[in-house]
């Protein structure tokens, strides 16, 4: 996996530590498995990045930095891949989830027309919610076991790669010299 590529693209750790939502982790957040980039640490990191990004509340990021702490998982990436489902994502993505868990049990899809406001979205939870959390359940797990799997092999296939083109440029060179 290119790991220039992903330290460009990830915030910088001095800046994670300084985060109010994640002070509350503390000095966990200074162990080094947090940072590194790892087939094992990137792999499980999309794993929970992927399945929390399916969790339906304001506080995937804190659920998200929590599992990859324990777990010692990159914590960027985790954190980094929560942010998928934001709120341009989070409409289609949950109406998804909802449809999911709707023909998981057999159960026709609610005739909703929207309301902005709280109270509609109480009253619509209470209406909805078994089929949604299912759906959000499925897709986050299959999420995470495609994002674990494809990262794994994605890296595998890279260090493979790799390694062809350096027996290639050391036969080359050693070729030259005879």
């Amino acid at each position: 996996m290119p790991k220039k590529f992903l330290r460009k693209c990830l915030p910088d750790p001095h800046k994670i530590t300084q985060s109010k939502s994640l002070r509350i982790f503390g000095t966990l957040l200074h162990e080094p498995n947090l940072w590194h980039m790892n087939r094992k640490s990137v792999s499980m990191a999309f794993m929970v990045g992927l399945f929390f990004m399916w969790v339906p509340l304001p506080s995937q990021m804190i659920l998200a930095a929590g599992a990859a702490i324990l777990l010692r998982c990159n914590l960027p990436i985790s954190i980094a891949l929560v942010w998928i489902t934001n709120p341009i994502t989070m409409p289609p993505m949950f109406y998804a989830a909802y449809m999911l868990g709707n023909w998981m049990l057999g159960l026709p899809p609610n005739n909703i027309e929207f309301e902005a406001s709280f109270d509609w979205i109480a009253q619509q939870m209470e209406a909805i919610w078994q089929p949604f959390l299912l759906g959000c359940f499925i897709l986050g797990t299959g999420s995470a076991i495609i994002g674990f799997t494809g990262i794994r092999l994605l890296w595998r296939l890279h260090i493979i790669s790799y390694l062809k083109n350096k027996k290639s440029r050391f036969l080359n060179k050693h070729n030259k010299r005879e």
